[in-house]
């Protein structure tokens, strides 16, 4: 029940944020989760803004947080593309947070980060492990408590085969509807547990149904986490609803972008069948796949 209840909650906040960027309306009536088409514009014809600063890697917040808004953004990329195939709902809300240590996308080369989301276990961690290993390629994987407590093993096997492992909370909960104390403990909770256990510091986080406000990102920084939100996503995570694999390999070559920040839920069936094929196409079209360091953090430029 618990599984049904938090996928239906999950379906419901992404039909509703993908028409919506950044809590930015958008008018347009395809979104980003159907796989249909979708608007490009030129760069000069964007109502994103300038950004106001690089990202920070340390806090600057220092436990008061009263100057910062707690209105709850519901993030979505939107379905806006510009001419290069970067969505505008990105670009538009790394511009108006960057004065947070939080991304959205990453810098504008053809470049792709590759994140899988890591809830509750569905059999296909594994195997996603081994294509990574067969062609070299670095990921993250946000996890939860109960799914690191579950999966020990493929937890320990993430940390020895070199990917980094991010937070996406001790409960799955909204960050911005907690209280602060609360945020608190959904960041210490875990992420002690795996220091203790694992000998291992995490240092993103994700924001558990891309729920934030100002104010959580403010909690998140000073807790040591640089928040990381996406560029690209659909609906791979309905395990009784997967797209065909023909669908899902379409769906992952045509929306290619520089900078691309790609969540994937590794529960899916169908991501899990041709991400060896999505590597290889990317690869073809000339896209690099780095690795999320901590020297990577702040690697964006989303004006050129």
């Amino acid at each position: 029940m618990r599984k049904i209840k938090v996928l239906l909650t999950t379906a419901v906040i992404m039909a509703a944020v993908s028409m919506w960027g950044c809590g930015k309306e958008n008018t347009d009536n395809e979104t980003t989760t159907t796989g249909g088409p979708v608007e490009t514009t030129t760069p000069e014809e964007t109502t994103t803004e300038e950004p106001t600063s690089e990202a920070t890697t340390t806090s600057n917040y220092s436990g008061d947080y009263s100057e910062y808004s707690t209105e709850l953004v519901e993030y979505g990329v939107g379905s806006r593309r510009l001419e290069d195939g970067r969505y505008e709902g990105a670009i538009y809300c790394q511009n108006k947070y960057s004065d947070y240590q939080v991304e959205f996308i990453k810098e504008n080369d053809k470049v792709i980060y590759l994140t899988f989301d890591e809830g509750y276990e569905n059999g296909y961690t594994g195997a996603i492990l081994d294509v990574l290993k067969e062609k070299n390629v670095k990921a993250v994987f946000f996890v939860t408590m109960d799914w690191v407590k579950a999966e020990p093993d493929l937890l320990k096997r993430i940390i020895d085969e070199g990917h980094v492992v991010g937070s996406h909370s001790v409960t799955h909960q909204s960050m911005p509807t907690l209280s602060i104390e609360k945020q608190k403990e959904e960041y210490t909770g875990l992420h002690n547990y795996i220091r203790d256990n694992y000998g291992y510091e995490m240092y993103l986080f994700r924001p558990p149904m891309g729920h934030f406000s100002e104010q959580s990102l403010a909690v998140a920084a000073d807790m040591g986490y640089t928040s990381v939100l996406w560029s690209f996503a659909h609906v791979d995570w309905l395990v009784d609803k997967q797209p065909s694999h023909e669908e899902a390999l379409q769906t992952t070559v045509e929306r290619l972008h520089n900078g691309a920040i790609y969540l994937l839920h590794a529960v899916s069936e169908a991501n899990t069948a041709v991400l060896g094929d999505f590597i290889d196409q990317a690869r073809a079209l000339g896209y690099e796949f780095k690795e999320y360091t901590r020297d990577s953090i702040g690697s964006y430029n989303t004006t050129n």
